[in-house]
């Protein structure tokens, strides 16, 4: 099986010496936040949490990307939560990429390494602790679950990403595929977080124009990628932060595989009035 790779900010401070140029950026339709901006100046802590800080990559934005939040979560040893999520309206979804954690949820203690995802429905009681002796890390991306006729919220669960096929994309000769964490088929899914692959030469053939939004965090490799009507390099490491219609594609020209985690909202009438 081909070794995975998965990119984790350690934060630390630039020196005096250091160039302000960097390759942030902010526009009406995408935004730009390389790894060089996670730095320890820009975290932030959450009460109830102990041992523990995070990187805020986005968050709902009127007239930008409106439905979901994503953090970079940092937990050093011993440290988390039993109150992790204060909205239960919200759910969640849990990706790491370095050490361990134990989600406990419903009195069951899950562990989740490396390349673990859980998925935790809104309203679950849950918390959460770094039980190993070194750092963790893990992404957490929240969106608040929206109701639909004949439906029921999704039920938790949990997988590692090592233990899943990647489906590769028609007509691309293998060089692109999307490793999926829900089941497309599941409609009480309202967001969907996937592991986007590209082998050297994959590509996006077209440019994507769509309603979902859209969070691509870079967990390996490097790549040029089409935004609205620039195009961009990006590394692990770097976020992408994309608003609905923004025309998007991607060249992934080597020399290794080009991989990043993606949120985008699915499977629900568009709301005509704000949602409550």
């Amino acid at each position: 099986m081909t070794e995975r790779s998965y990119f984790t900010p350690t934060g630390g401070h630039p020196g005096q010496d250091q160039l302000l140029t960097d390759r942030a950026m902010f526009t009406d339709a995408y935004a730009v936040i390389p790894k060089g901006t996670m730095r320890d100046i820009v975290t932030s802590v959450l009460p109830g949490w102990q041992g523990m800080r995070m990187w805020v990559i986005a968050r709902p934005l009127s007239g930008f990307a409106e439905t979901f939040s994503q953090y970079i979560v940092e937990l050093q040893p011993g440290g988390g939560s039993d109150t992790p999520e204060t909205d239960p309206a919200a759910q969640g979804s849990l990706f790491v990429t370095a050490g361990q954690v134990e989600l406990s949820i419903d009195g069951i203690a899950h562990v989740l390494e490396e390349g673990g995802f859980a998925y935790v429905p809104p309203g679950s009681d849950w918390s959460l602790r770094n039980p190993a002796a070194d750092t963790a890390s893990f992404h957490w991306i929240r969106k608040q679950w929206q109701s639909a006729p004949g439906l029921t919220a999704p039920v938790f669960f949990t997988v590692n990403e090592k233990d899943l096929s990647p489906h590769m994309m028609p007509g691309t000769e293998g060089r692109w595929g999307t490793t999926r964490f829900m089941d497309p088929e599941d409609l009480s899914h309202d967001m969907h977080v996937t592991i986007v692959t590209f082998e050297p030469g994959g590509t996006i053939p077209f440019a994507e124009t769509h309603v979902m939004e859209h969070g691509l965090y870079v967990l390996e490799g490097k790549a040029v990628y089409r935004l609205n009507q620039d195009w961009v390099e990006v590394e692990a490491g770097d976020f992408m932060w994309l608003r609905a219609f923004c025309p998007q594609a991607c060249y992934a020209g080597g020399p290794g595989r080009f991989r990043y985690l993606l949120y985008k909202d699915v499977n629900r009438h568009m709301p005509l009035t704000p949602l409550r």
